[in-house]
C-alpha cells in the first residue's frame, strides 16, 4: 500500500518550509535522539560532520518527490547500504521517527499542525519500511 493522497499533498506542501528550516530540524532531531536514545550514538560514529545537512537535503528530496518515488531509487539504495554498514536495525527506526517528529514540532512550533505531524509520521514510516525491507535483503546476502 502506498502513501495516502492527503499525506503526499501535505508533505509536498511543506517542502519549502523544510528547505528553510531543515538543518535546524535535523540538528534538533539528533539532539533529541541522542538524549532520549543514547544507544543510537554509536550508529553515527563514522557519520560526517555535516550529517544533519545531508539528512535535511534527503528529507526535502523525499518531500518533493513523494508522488514519484522511483526518482529516489539510487538515494534509497545508497542509504540502505550505509545503514547496513553502520549496523542500523529495524528497532532504530521508531527512535529516529519519534525524534524527527519531536524536532519538527519544536522547530516549527504552532506551524506544525496535527495534520502535518500525522502526514510526516506516515511518510517517515512508509520510507522506513522500504529501507528496512531492503536492508534485510542486504543483511541476508552479506
Amino acid at each position: 500500500m502506498g502513501l495516502s493522497e492527503k499525506t503526499i499533498e501535505i508533505c509536498k506542501a511543506t517542502a519549502p518550509v523544510l528547505t528553510e528550516h531543515g538543518e535546524a530540524i535535523t540538528t534538533k532531531m539528533y539532539d533529541i535522539l541522542f538524549r532520549d536514545y543514547p544507544e543510537t550514538k554509536a550508529l553515527f560514529g563514522e557519520a560526517p560532520e555535516d550529517q544533519h545537512k545531508k539528512l535535511a537535503a534527503a528529507i526535502v528530496a523525499y518531500a518533493s518527490n513523494m508522488d514519484n518515488l522511483e526518482v529516489l531509487g539510487k538515494a534509497v539504495e545508497s542509504m540502505a547500504q550505509r545503514h547496513v554498514k553502520t549496523d542500523v536495525k529495524p528497532e532504530h527506526y521508531p527512535m529516529v521517527g519519534v525524534s524527527l517528529l519531536g524536532a519538527i514540532k519544536e522547530v516549527l512550533g504552532d506551524a506544525a499542525t496535527d495534520d502535518i505531524l500525522e502526514a510526516w509520521k506516515e511518510a517517515y514510516f512508509y520510507l522506513g519500511d522500504i529501507l528496512i525491507a531492503r536492508e534485510k535483503e542486504i543483511y541476508e546476502t552479506a
